[in-house]
């Protein structure tokens, strides 16, 4: 077997090679065609890159409702920080949402976050000091954490005691300029069995940390402006009137009534899938078609639910396919070990 044609610290230095692949003069490329910004897009861009000069650290929120250009500005951040041959992290809390930023990760897989991490609240990162990713941990202009909305606080906790060990530096995060993303307006992080005061505990805001950032925000809902649909405006503002509380919430249920011109009431499931899917049993084959479309629930059971009146509509026999789906923590086998 032939040997490898690369060096061992090349081997070591996978991370780094990783954040330093960008081409520069593409990503100033990208600069130069988004520019000039809107007002307050300006307003943070500039705001950051700032913070990113001044080589100081800091701790940023930037609260963006969907449609208001939150990952066009991120891009250009990114791209701006990269054309120059810095380090910029990009992260998300989920799958989706690192897919649509150059070089995003997930946060769990970037920082090696401890599984389930909402039940142990001194838990650190699984870096390790000497290794490539501590490396470039070390040498990055900014982190950024989209949706991190969606994140339990003992993860960011996490990342801040984990960078203060890697750098050797007590200031917050290590010293390393952190701008977090997102909406707390949309989905915060998932507790199993939990109760209204456990979702509150779990989020970013209640973390010790959270008193140490600064906000900004943007507002203007650019999707909805290109749209110039008035009832797509009035949409979008029911929507964040809903997020901001600003709808009665009924005092036992929880509940709020919604506008009649919200939305389309249907009276049941099987007429929802008739309004979302007509003629399914013909049209399951056309795959553009059922990309096009889809049936959301806020819990599994519901959603399982739906799925089975859907099947039964298909044509053919239901075919069972057993998995497992739980994940075992290396690092706990190999402490027991």
């Amino acid at each position: 077997m032939s040997s490898p044609n690369r060096s061992a610290s090349d081997l070591l230095n996978t991370d780094m090679n990783r954040e330093l692949q960008y081409n520069t003069v593409e990503m100033a490329g990208i600069v130069s065609r988004n520019v000039p910004l809107l007002n307050e897009q300006k307003i943070i861009y500039d705001r950051i890159m700032l913070a990113v000069s001044a080589g100081q650290g800091g701790f940023f929120f930037l609260d963006a409702p969907g449609g208001t250009g939150k990952t066009f500005l991120i891009s250009l951040l990114l791209a701006e920080i990269r054309s120059k041959n810095g380090i910029a992290l990009a992260v998300a809390s989920s799958g989706i949402a690192a897919t649509l930023l150059d070089g995003g990760r997930t946060a769990h897989s970037a920082f090696k976050l401890p599984l389930n991490i909402q039940n142990n609240p001194d838990a650190m990162c699984k870096i390790k000091k000497q290794s490539s990713m501590a490396t470039v941990l070390k040498q990055c202009k900014i982190i950024i954490w989209d949706e991190c909305t969606m994140a339990h606080k003992h993860s960011l906790e996490a990342l801040d005691r984990t960078l203060k060990d890697i750098k050797n530096n007590d200031k917050l995060f290590g010293g390393t300029l952190l701008l977090l993303s997102g909406d707390f307006r949309q989905t915060l992080p998932v507790i199993p069995r939990s109760t209204y005061a456990d979702e509150i505990n779990a989020c970013l805001k209640s973390s010790r940390l959270w008193r140490n950032v600064e906000k900004v925000q943007l507002t203007v809902n650019m999707r909805v402006q290109m749209l110039q649909d008035p009832s797509a405006e009035t949409f979008s503002k029911q929507l964040l009137d809903i997020g901001d509380g600003k709808v009665a919430v009924h005092e036992n249920t929880g509940c709020i009534k919604l506008q009649t011109d919200f939305c389309t009431i249907i009276d049941s499931q099987n007429t929802l899938i008739d309004r979302i899917f007509p003629d399914v049993h013909t049209q399951y084959v056309n795959h553009k078609w059922l990309a096009e479309r889809a049936i959301l629930a806020s819990k599994n059971v519901d959603v399982n639910g739906l799925n089975l009146k859907i099947q039964q509509l298909l044509p053919g026999d239901l075919m069972s396919y057993k998995s497992i789906d739980a994940v075992c923590d290396t690092n706990e086998t190999e402490l027991s070990n």
